[in-house]
């Protein structure tokens, strides 16, 4: 089936991971690929006339040729020479010009569906929800996205309407040999048949050839984007030697693939070769007796010899484009396929825009498994009043990440229900939602783009004295200007010319310019340094009062002054209360803190713990390690 249900099925139907070949023509691709060309129709109506006109003149010359040798060249007459002569010039210039045209064209045709469908394939992944990612490999989007869609557009851009000259071409030749000399147009398409049988016998060894030339690529471009992605463990552990050696026998692969397929296709045109020699000498004998006799016309044997040289030149156009028909039905098959795909989260029918909220988040007996079987939250009720913290802590696994998803709304409960001001979040438009909501996750994404593009990137209309007061507010300002280019200063992929803590502050800056009604901080402060973590708390003072906030902590100094701290366990709520009160119960949040502290001890040689989360009522902050 073309269509999926959801993310599952599409990553269990992939075409393009089993890199296999469709059929040469089906009809619900085409279909499909019609509204597309549609929007181009008259740049494709100026390309088919092209095609027409192309097609027409050179089936015409051969003919005109001899008919200028029959009725001017061997008559001796000479003012009708000059007068076929023009239009032989005539039909040269058309010919020019329809290649022109349908070239020109066509290519317009072809590039404008790539854009469409390329933007189109673009808008739909980024309306997929989290859940579709964690099925599907980022590669396989991209072959989608980039080598599906570019398959289309080389097909579009003459596999088709040369296809379909080629076929019309190979029409109009046979009627014009059989209506000027039938006899010796059935002798001399008398290898027809032996073509056919060498093109299907030569189809079913291409078509595994090819086929497995695609798979070799695929296993090259993986294992380099793999060794290329992984350069610092492979260097790090020597693997250098190894791993070259690993390449080297998979890039031998495709070697030997592309030498057989080559192999292949050298066999093709010498038998082709053979064949038009075969039907020339046919023409030449047979139609040189046939002179002889004073049967036939000297012009005609003429016109008849350039018609077989002509006439094999479409066959083998055809043959060679077979293959790439069969790709571009199996492209267009999964490009369809993606589109097909209904997102497991989306808009309920008639779901309104949600109205600026307040921010209270009501959490009732939620539970959520990512796979059937597998809960990951179980039956778990929260109450937050609007401006309240709320810090989340527990072991790996226990549900921190995935309760914070739910609240964005990048998955759906499995059960029970959240609501933001009253609202259920499945009820209302996620996008205004979302524009309501800010995240800083553990590791920040930042784009290749300039700083200031970075920061602006919730609010892509703030203007550049915002963005400076976000920087400061980060901490952040004074080392944007200390680099040569300032604001203006692009980062490289993922921000790499940034350590991981700046990394951390532009993505901070990005969320106090956004200024959310809701905060995530998902262990945004687990992978940087204290001096870094303490510009963070800084940051937070300005951050978190007024705001919702929920803080996933791997430092639990850093949450000591959370309105409340909810302690997760194996998927439900074990523990809830402030600090202290969870101290004096000794239960799992004493037993982490303790584990906590003492692992702050050795990484900073028994200095003090850094310094805890600003209370966002602006209470007293406790740092004093004795009271853990």
């Amino acid at each position: 089936m073309m269509g999926g249900g959801g993310g599952g099925g599409f990553g269990q139907n992939d075409g393009w991971d089993n890199e296999s070949l469709g059929v040469v023509y089906d009809q619900r691709i085409a279909s499909r690929l019609l509204p597309y060309i549609a929007l181009f129709k008259v740049w494709a109506a100026i390309a088919v006339v092209g095609m027409l006109a192309a097609t027409l003149s050179s089936v015409a010359i051969p003919f005109l040729i001899g008919v200028t040798v029959d009725t001017a060249i061997v008559p001796g007459d000479a003012v009708r020479l000059m007068w076929l002569a023009g239009a032989f010039f005539g039909l040269v210039i058309m010919n020019a010009l329809g290649l022109w045209m349908q070239s020109r064209y066509m290519a317009k045709v072809a590039h404008g569906m790539l854009v469409r469908i390329r933007t189109q394939l673009f808008e739909h992944l980024h309306r997929q929800p989290l859940g579709f990612y964690d099925k599907q490999h980022v590669g396989r989007l991209m072959s989608r996205v980039i080598s599906d869609v570019e398959q289309i557009q080389q097909v579009m851009t003459g596999g088709i309407i040369g296809t379909i000259s080629d076929v019309l071409t190979l029409v109009g030749i046979v009627v014009v040999m059989l209506l000027m000399e039938w006899s010796l147009a059935l002798v001399t398409l008398s290898v027809v048949p032996v073509l056919i049988i060498i093109s299907v016998f030569w189809q079913r060894r291409a078509r595994a050839a090819f086929l497995q030339v695609r798979r070799a690529i695929s296993v090259v471009n993986g294992n380099l984007q793999e060794n290329v992605s992984g350069v610092r463990v492979v260097q790090s552990m020597n693997r250098e030697d190894e791993n070259m050696r690993r390449f080297d026998l998979v890039n031998h692969d495709h070697l030997d693939a592309n030498l057989r397929a080559s192999r292949l296709t050298a066999g093709m045109f010498p038998a082709v070769e053979i064949l038009v020699g075969v039907s020339m000498a046919v023409v030449i004998i047979y139609g040189g007796w046939q002179v002889l006799q004073g049967q036939l016309l000297v012009g005609v044997l003429i016109a008849f010899s350039l018609y077989v040289q002509r006439f094999f030149d479409p066959i083998r156009n055809i043959t060679m484009q077979y293959t790439e028909l069969q790709r571009a039905m199996a492209s267009g098959q999964r490009i369809f396929e993606l589109l097909d795909t209904v997102p497991d989260v989306a808009d309920r029918e008639g779901a309104l825009p949600v109205p600026p909220i307040e921010g209270r988040v009501r959490i009732e007996n939620v539970s959520f498994a990512y796979n059937d079987g597998l809960p990951v939250l179980r039956d778990v009720s929260l109450d937050v009043r609007p401006g309240e913290t709320i810090a989340l802590v527990g072991a790996t696994g226990a549900g921190k990440t995935t309760l914070v998803s739910l609240i964005a709304r990048f998955y759906d409960v499995s059960a029970g229900r959240i609501t933001i001001d009253g609202h259920d979040v499945r009820d209302v438009q996620r996008e205004t939602l979302a524009h309501q909501m800010g995240i800083v996750p553990q590791e920040p994404f930042l784009f290749s783009d300039t700083i200031e593009s970075n920061i602006r990137f919730g609010r892509p209309d703030a203007p550049r004295e915002a963005v400076e007061e976000a920087a400061r507010a980060a901490g952040l300002h004074d080392l944007i200007l200390q680099m040569e280019a300032g604001y203006e200063t692009r980062l490289e992929e993922r921000g790499a010319n940034l350590s991981v803590g700046h990394r951390q502050l532009v993505s901070f800056a990005r969320a106090i310019l956004a200024d959310p009604r809701i905060l995530i901080l998902d262990e945004a402060t687990a992978n940087i340094d204290t001096r870094t973590e303490a510009r963070i708390q800084d940051a937070l003072r300005r951050l978190l009062p007024g705001r919702t906030s929920f803080v996933i902590a791997h430092r639990l100094s850093t949450i000591r002054e959370a309105s409340r701290i909810v302690v997760l366990d194996d998927g439900a709520i074990a523990e809830i209360g402030s600090h202290q009160e969870l101290l004096a119960r000794g239960g799992i949040y004493a037993r982490l803190n303790a584990i906590s502290y003492a692992g702050a001890q050795r990484e900073n040689g028994h200095a003090a713990p850094s310094a805890p989360m600003p209370a966002p009522a602006g209470g007293a902050v406790d740092d004093n390690p004795s009271r853990a």
